[in-house]
């Protein structure tokens, strides 16, 4: 599904057609999480305890980046 970045106010906004609003049983108002994967961004609703999980592998992964890249590279 193809979308466009539009001007909201003094910042900038992309509009959810009102079908994956539905697949994804938004509504107006209800916030989203973004995650970023290797091959793009994935859009999911706002999971407080996701959230939570994320904030704790992301202080995980800057503490330990240097372990981390060595892995990677095995």
């Amino acid at each position: 599904m193809k979308l466009k970045i539009t001007t909201v106010g003094n910042s900038a906004g992309v509009i959810l057609p009102k079908e994956l609003l539905a697949r994804l049983r938004l509504e107006k108002g209800d916030a989203l999480y973004a995650i970023e994967l290797p091959d793009g961004i994935k859009l999911t609703p706002f999971d407080p305890k996701l959230a939570e999980q994320m904030e704790v592998a992301e202080r995980i992964m800057r503490k330990r980046r240097a372990l981390l890249k060595k892995l990677a590279e095995s």
